[in-house]
Protein backbone atom coordinates (compact mmCIF):
# COMPACT_ATOMS: atom_id res chain seq x y z
CA UNK A 1 0.00 0.00 0.00
CA UNK A 2 2.10 3.05 -1.58
CA UNK A 3 1.36 6.65 0.17
CA UNK A 4 2.77 9.52 -1.39
CA UNK A 5 4.02 12.87 0.55
CA UNK A 6 4.52 16.01 -0.80
CA UNK A 7 5.59 19.33 0.10
CA UNK A 8 9.08 21.44 0.20
CA UNK A 9 11.11 24.46 0.34
CA UNK A 10 11.69 24.93 4.39
CA UNK A 11 11.97 23.08 7.03
CA UNK A 12 8.09 24.07 8.12
CA UNK A 13 6.96 22.19 5.46
CA UNK A 14 9.59 18.98 5.90
CA UNK A 15 9.21 18.58 9.50
CA UNK A 16 5.08 17.69 9.52
CA UNK A 17 5.93 15.51 6.58
CA UNK A 18 7.86 14.34 9.33
CA UNK A 19 5.91 14.31 11.99
CA UNK A 20 2.89 12.45 10.33
CA UNK A 21 4.50 9.63 8.96
CA UNK A 22 5.73 8.73 12.67
CA UNK A 23 2.54 9.09 13.72
CA UNK A 24 1.06 6.88 10.87
CA UNK A 25 3.41 4.21 11.92
CA UNK A 26 2.53 4.48 15.44
CA UNK A 27 -0.74 4.14 14.83
CA UNK A 28 -0.01 0.85 12.22
CA UNK A 29 2.96 -0.71 13.01
CA UNK A 30 2.36 -3.31 10.38
CA UNK A 31 5.10 -3.21 7.49
CA UNK A 32 2.69 -2.96 4.00
CA UNK A 33 2.53 0.71 4.15
CA UNK A 34 5.40 2.12 1.82
CA UNK A 35 6.39 5.86 1.98
CA UNK A 36 7.18 7.92 -0.84
CA UNK A 37 7.94 11.35 -1.43
CA UNK A 38 7.66 13.25 -4.49
CA UNK A 39 9.24 16.95 -4.83
CA UNK A 40 11.73 19.12 -6.02
CA UNK A 41 15.54 18.58 -5.31
CA UNK A 42 17.01 19.20 -2.11
CA UNK A 43 20.27 17.09 -0.93
CA UNK A 44 19.29 18.06 2.59
CA UNK A 45 15.94 17.24 3.30
CA UNK A 46 16.40 14.19 0.95
CA UNK A 47 18.60 12.81 3.50
CA UNK A 48 16.43 13.74 6.38
CA UNK A 49 13.80 12.32 4.64
CA UNK A 50 15.33 9.40 3.61
CA UNK A 51 16.53 8.48 7.49
CA UNK A 52 12.82 8.44 8.01
CA UNK A 53 11.71 5.49 5.79
CA UNK A 54 11.00 7.43 2.63
CA UNK A 55 11.63 6.83 -1.22
CA UNK A 56 12.58 9.59 -3.05
CA UNK A 57 11.37 10.96 -6.02
CA UNK A 58 12.42 14.16 -7.71
CA UNK A 59 10.89 15.73 -9.55
CA UNK A 60 11.10 19.47 -11.21
CA UNK A 61 9.86 22.50 -9.21
CA UNK A 62 9.45 25.74 -10.55
CA UNK A 63 7.82 29.18 -8.46
CA UNK A 64 5.53 31.76 -9.09
CA UNK A 65 6.75 34.79 -8.00
CA UNK A 66 4.32 37.28 -6.97
CA UNK A 67 6.61 40.08 -8.30
CA UNK A 68 8.49 40.76 -11.25
CA UNK A 69 11.61 38.31 -12.49
CA UNK A 70 12.42 37.14 -15.50
CA UNK A 71 12.54 33.47 -13.48
CA UNK A 72 9.08 33.77 -13.61
CA UNK A 73 8.92 33.08 -17.37
CA UNK A 74 11.28 30.13 -17.02
CA UNK A 75 9.29 28.46 -14.11
CA UNK A 76 6.28 29.27 -15.72
CA UNK A 77 7.12 28.10 -19.54
CA UNK A 78 9.61 24.96 -18.73
CA UNK A 79 10.07 23.77 -15.28
CA UNK A 80 6.74 24.15 -13.87
CA UNK A 81 5.17 21.80 -16.80
CA UNK A 82 7.93 19.59 -16.51
CA UNK A 83 7.28 19.08 -13.05
CA UNK A 84 3.63 17.92 -14.24
CA UNK A 85 4.71 15.48 -16.68
CA UNK A 86 7.50 13.46 -14.21
CA UNK A 87 4.72 13.96 -11.26
CA UNK A 88 2.45 12.33 -13.77
CA UNK A 89 4.40 9.24 -14.72
CA UNK A 90 5.81 8.93 -11.24
CA UNK A 91 2.71 8.79 -9.60
CA UNK A 92 1.45 6.79 -12.78
CA UNK A 93 4.43 4.38 -11.64
CA UNK A 94 3.39 4.47 -7.88
CA UNK A 95 -0.04 4.00 -7.80
CA UNK A 96 -0.65 4.99 -4.10
CA UNK A 97 -3.46 4.82 -2.27
CA UNK A 98 -3.15 8.42 -1.14
CA UNK A 99 -1.58 11.76 -1.47
CA UNK A 100 -0.63 14.06 1.91
CA UNK A 101 0.43 17.51 0.99
CA UNK A 102 2.09 20.72 3.25
CA UNK A 103 2.39 22.82 0.15
CA UNK A 104 5.04 24.96 -0.56
CA UNK A 105 7.83 25.10 -3.62
CA UNK A 106 6.52 21.84 -6.00
CA UNK A 107 3.84 20.29 -4.40
CA UNK A 108 1.34 22.01 -6.93
CA UNK A 109 2.22 20.25 -9.77
CA UNK A 110 2.69 16.56 -7.50
CA UNK A 111 -0.80 17.21 -6.30
CA UNK A 112 -2.19 18.30 -9.85
CA UNK A 113 -1.28 15.00 -11.36
CA UNK A 114 -2.80 13.25 -8.16
CA UNK A 115 -6.00 14.93 -9.06
CA UNK A 116 -5.96 14.01 -12.81
CA UNK A 117 -5.38 10.29 -11.97
CA UNK A 118 -8.19 10.42 -9.12
CA UNK A 119 -5.83 9.78 -5.85
CA UNK A 120 -7.28 11.20 -2.90
CA UNK A 121 -5.63 14.39 -1.63
CA UNK A 122 -5.36 15.63 1.79
CA UNK A 123 -3.88 18.84 2.29
CA UNK A 124 -2.16 20.65 5.73
CA UNK A 125 -2.55 24.75 5.88
CA UNK A 126 -0.22 25.79 8.43
CA UNK A 127 -0.61 29.58 8.36
CA UNK A 128 -3.73 32.14 8.47
CA UNK A 129 -2.99 33.01 4.67
CA UNK A 130 -2.74 29.66 2.61
CA UNK A 131 0.37 29.84 -0.26
CA UNK A 132 -0.45 30.06 -4.00
CA UNK A 133 0.21 26.22 -3.85
CA UNK A 134 -2.28 25.33 -1.28
CA UNK A 135 -4.83 28.03 -2.42
CA UNK A 136 -5.22 26.06 -5.54
CA UNK A 137 -4.81 22.33 -4.23
CA UNK A 138 -7.65 23.28 -1.87
CA UNK A 139 -10.42 23.46 -5.09
CA UNK A 140 -9.65 19.60 -5.10
CA UNK A 141 -8.41 17.98 -2.31
CA UNK A 142 -10.29 15.52 -0.22
CA UNK A 143 -9.87 17.03 3.47
CA UNK A 144 -8.11 20.43 4.60
CA UNK A 145 -6.32 20.45 7.98
CA UNK A 146 -5.93 23.53 9.37
CA UNK A 147 -3.68 24.83 12.16
CA UNK A 148 -5.66 28.10 12.55
CA UNK A 149 -9.64 28.55 12.83
CA UNK A 150 -9.63 31.50 11.09
CA UNK A 151 -7.83 30.35 8.14
CA UNK A 152 -8.29 32.74 5.15
CA UNK A 153 -9.16 31.01 1.45
CA UNK A 154 -10.54 27.62 2.49
CA UNK A 155 -13.75 25.88 1.90
CA UNK A 156 -15.06 25.30 5.80
CA UNK A 157 -17.05 22.44 4.85
CA UNK A 158 -13.98 19.95 3.81
CA UNK A 159 -11.81 21.64 6.43
CA UNK A 160 -10.87 20.72 10.47
CA UNK A 161 -8.42 22.03 12.36
CA UNK A 162 -6.00 20.25 14.19
CA UNK A 163 -2.71 22.72 14.56
CA UNK A 164 0.29 22.31 13.22
CA UNK A 165 1.69 18.49 13.10
CA UNK A 166 4.91 18.70 15.17
CA UNK A 167 7.42 15.70 16.45
CA UNK A 168 6.51 14.48 19.82
CA UNK A 169 9.74 13.92 19.82
CA UNK A 170 10.95 17.88 20.60
CA UNK A 171 8.95 17.61 24.20
CA UNK A 172 11.17 15.40 25.60
CA UNK A 173 14.72 17.27 26.25
CA UNK A 174 16.31 17.41 29.57
CA UNK A 175 18.11 19.72 31.41
CA UNK A 176 20.92 17.51 31.84
CA UNK A 177 20.68 16.88 28.04
CA UNK A 178 20.91 20.62 27.76
CA UNK A 179 24.07 20.63 29.54
CA UNK A 180 26.05 17.50 27.98
CA UNK A 181 25.03 18.51 24.54
CA UNK A 182 25.10 22.19 24.42
CA UNK A 183 27.28 23.18 27.38
CA UNK A 184 24.44 25.05 29.06
CA UNK A 185 25.53 26.44 32.42
CA UNK A 186 22.33 27.60 33.58
CA UNK A 187 24.15 30.27 35.68
CA UNK A 188 21.70 32.70 34.32
CA UNK A 189 17.83 32.51 32.29
CA UNK A 190 18.16 30.79 29.03
CA UNK A 191 17.26 32.55 25.76
CA UNK A 192 17.28 30.68 22.47
CA UNK A 193 17.31 32.52 19.35
CA UNK A 194 15.76 30.73 17.00
CA UNK A 195 15.27 31.96 13.14
CA UNK A 196 14.00 28.68 11.78
CA UNK A 197 15.54 26.11 9.30
CA UNK A 198 17.01 29.11 6.74
CA UNK A 199 17.99 31.16 10.05
CA UNK A 200 16.89 34.81 9.98
CA UNK A 201 20.03 37.52 8.56
CA UNK A 202 18.23 40.54 10.83
CA UNK A 203 17.75 38.58 13.68
CA UNK A 204 21.29 37.84 13.33
CA UNK A 205 22.61 41.04 13.14
CA UNK A 206 20.75 42.64 16.02
CA UNK A 207 21.90 39.63 18.31
CA UNK A 208 25.40 40.30 17.58
CA UNK A 209 24.56 44.46 18.05
CA UNK A 210 23.30 43.48 21.51
CA UNK A 211 25.54 40.84 22.57
CA UNK A 212 27.25 42.59 25.45
CA UNK A 213 24.35 44.06 27.19
CA UNK A 214 22.21 40.98 26.57
CA UNK A 215 25.00 38.47 28.03
CA UNK A 216 25.25 40.72 31.21
CA UNK A 217 22.12 39.38 32.34
CA UNK A 218 21.22 35.97 30.39
CA UNK A 219 22.79 32.79 28.53
CA UNK A 220 21.94 32.84 24.85
CA UNK A 221 21.71 30.21 22.10
CA UNK A 222 21.75 31.34 19.14
CA UNK A 223 21.12 29.21 15.73
CA UNK A 224 21.85 31.63 13.48
CA UNK A 225 21.68 29.29 10.11
CA UNK A 226 24.13 27.84 7.79
CA UNK A 227 24.63 30.57 5.29
CA UNK A 228 24.95 33.23 8.43
CA UNK A 229 27.27 30.93 10.62
CA UNK A 230 30.88 32.26 9.09
CA UNK A 231 30.11 35.77 9.23
CA UNK A 232 28.27 36.07 12.68
CA UNK A 233 31.17 33.72 14.46
CA UNK A 234 33.48 35.96 12.79
CA UNK A 235 31.43 39.30 14.19
CA UNK A 236 30.47 37.33 18.03
CA UNK A 237 34.08 36.81 18.91
CA UNK A 238 35.12 39.93 18.47
CA UNK A 239 32.40 41.77 20.13
CA UNK A 240 31.94 38.99 23.55
CA UNK A 241 33.97 40.02 26.41
CA UNK A 242 36.05 36.61 27.60
CA UNK A 243 34.43 36.87 30.79
CA UNK A 244 31.09 36.03 28.94
CA UNK A 245 32.35 33.25 26.44
CA UNK A 246 30.88 30.63 28.05
CA UNK A 247 27.08 32.22 28.16
CA UNK A 248 26.88 32.58 24.47
CA UNK A 249 26.55 29.24 22.15
CA UNK A 250 26.45 29.90 18.40
CA UNK A 251 25.33 27.17 16.21
CA UNK A 252 24.59 27.15 12.41
CA UNK A 253 21.83 24.34 13.01
CA UNK A 254 20.73 22.15 15.68
CA UNK A 255 19.71 18.35 15.05
CA UNK A 256 16.85 17.15 16.75
CA UNK A 257 18.31 16.15 19.82
CA UNK A 258 20.04 19.61 20.04
CA UNK A 259 16.58 21.02 19.90
CA UNK A 260 14.95 19.72 22.51
CA UNK A 261 17.24 20.02 24.65
CA UNK A 262 17.78 23.97 23.41
CA UNK A 263 13.35 23.74 23.86
CA UNK A 264 13.76 22.83 27.40
CA UNK A 265 16.33 25.00 28.77
CA UNK A 266 15.71 28.00 27.32
CA UNK A 267 13.06 30.86 30.00
CA UNK A 268 12.42 32.54 26.50
CA UNK A 269 12.37 31.44 23.29
CA UNK A 270 12.76 34.74 19.83
CA UNK A 271 11.45 33.32 16.76
CA UNK A 272 9.91 33.98 13.80
CA UNK A 273 6.42 33.77 13.29
CA UNK A 274 5.91 30.62 10.69
CA UNK A 275 3.46 28.31 11.69
CA UNK A 276 5.78 25.25 13.02
CA UNK A 277 7.56 27.35 15.37
CA UNK A 278 4.55 28.88 16.79
CA UNK A 279 3.32 25.25 17.74
CA UNK A 280 6.69 24.13 19.01
CA UNK A 281 6.48 27.06 21.36
CA UNK A 282 3.07 26.37 22.42
CA UNK A 283 3.21 22.62 22.75
CA UNK A 284 6.32 23.45 24.83
CA UNK A 285 4.40 26.27 26.97
CA UNK A 286 7.24 28.17 26.49
CA UNK A 287 6.83 32.28 26.69
CA UNK A 288 8.18 33.80 23.28
CA UNK A 289 8.83 37.22 21.42
CA UNK A 290 7.73 36.74 18.29
CA UNK A 291 9.33 38.53 15.37
CA UNK A 292 7.59 38.12 12.28
CA UNK A 293 9.46 38.08 8.35
CA UNK A 294 7.78 41.13 6.51
CA UNK A 295 8.85 39.78 3.32
CA UNK A 296 6.22 36.43 4.29
CA UNK A 297 4.13 35.92 1.02
CA UNK A 298 0.95 37.21 1.92
CA UNK A 299 1.91 38.86 5.21
CA UNK A 300 1.57 35.57 6.53
CA UNK A 301 3.87 35.56 9.42
CA UNK A 302 2.15 39.06 11.22
CA UNK A 303 -1.02 37.09 10.62
CA UNK A 304 0.40 33.95 12.34
CA UNK A 305 1.99 36.22 15.43
CA UNK A 306 -1.17 38.36 16.12
CA UNK A 307 -3.57 34.91 15.78
CA UNK A 308 -1.56 33.39 18.33
CA UNK A 309 -0.64 36.45 20.23
CA UNK A 310 -4.28 37.05 21.28
CA UNK A 311 -4.19 34.06 23.71
CA UNK A 312 -0.79 36.49 25.64
CA UNK A 313 1.27 34.14 25.32
CA UNK A 314 3.45 35.52 22.88
CA UNK A 315 5.07 39.10 22.59
CA UNK A 316 5.28 40.81 18.96
CA UNK A 317 8.23 42.83 17.87
CA UNK A 318 8.16 44.09 14.65
CA UNK A 319 11.97 44.18 12.60
CA UNK A 320 11.44 47.53 12.10
CA UNK A 321 10.53 48.54 16.09
CA UNK A 322 14.02 46.53 17.15
CA UNK A 323 15.30 48.28 19.63
CA UNK A 324 18.10 47.43 22.00
CA UNK A 325 16.63 49.16 25.43
CA UNK A 326 12.61 48.05 24.33
CA UNK A 327 14.01 44.62 22.88
CA UNK A 328 16.09 43.52 26.23
CA UNK A 329 12.78 44.70 28.28
CA UNK A 330 10.33 42.83 26.30
CA UNK A 331 12.57 39.50 27.63
CA UNK A 332 12.51 40.65 30.95
CA UNK A 333 8.89 41.10 30.72
CA UNK A 334 8.76 37.82 29.49
CA UNK A 335 10.61 36.05 32.18
CA UNK A 336 8.42 38.10 34.81
CA UNK A 337 5.26 36.41 33.24
CA UNK A 338 6.18 33.43 32.63
CA UNK A 339 4.01 31.50 34.48
CA UNK A 340 0.72 33.64 32.84
CA UNK A 341 2.34 33.02 29.38
CA UNK A 342 3.11 29.27 29.75
CA UNK A 343 -0.62 28.37 30.50
CA UNK A 344 -2.41 30.42 27.36
CA UNK A 345 0.84 28.59 25.49
CA UNK A 346 -0.40 25.23 26.50
CA UNK A 347 -3.90 26.19 26.61
CA UNK A 348 -3.33 27.13 22.81
CA UNK A 349 -1.47 23.84 21.79
CA UNK A 350 -2.32 21.22 19.70
CA UNK A 351 0.41 18.62 20.19
CA UNK A 352 -1.60 15.56 19.14
CA UNK A 353 -1.83 17.13 15.25
CA UNK A 354 0.20 14.66 13.69
CA UNK A 355 -1.40 11.76 15.22
CA UNK A 356 -4.86 13.28 14.12
CA UNK A 357 -4.04 13.57 10.53
CA UNK A 358 -2.17 10.51 10.77
CA UNK A 359 -5.36 8.78 12.05
CA UNK A 360 -7.87 10.56 9.47
CA UNK A 361 -5.52 8.99 6.62
CA UNK A 362 -5.78 5.58 8.17
CA UNK A 363 -9.52 5.83 8.40
CA UNK A 364 -10.11 6.95 5.04
CA UNK A 365 -7.95 3.88 4.01
CA UNK A 366 -9.62 1.74 6.24
CA UNK A 367 -13.54 3.07 5.17
CA UNK A 368 -13.07 2.79 1.67
CA UNK A 369 -11.09 -0.83 1.85
CA UNK A 370 -8.43 0.49 -0.31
Amino acid sequence: MNIVFTGGGTGGHLFPLIAVRREVRRLYPKDDIIFHYVGPKDEESFLLLSQEGFKIHVVAAGKIRRYFSFANITDVVFFIPLGFLQSFFKLLFIRPKLMFSKGGTGSLPVTFGAALLGIPVFLHESDVVPGLSNKITSTWAKKIFLSFEKTEYVNLSKAMVVGNPIRKELLEGTDQGAKESLHITFEKPVVLFYGGSQGAMKINEFVVGILHDILLRYEVIHVCGKKNYRQVMVESKALIDKNFEKYYHLYDALNEVQLKHAYKAAGVIVARAGSASIFEIAALGKPSILIPLPTAAGDHQSKNAYEYAKTKAAFIVEESSLTPHFFIGQIQHSISESNQMSQAALAFAKPLAAKAIAREILEYLTRYKI
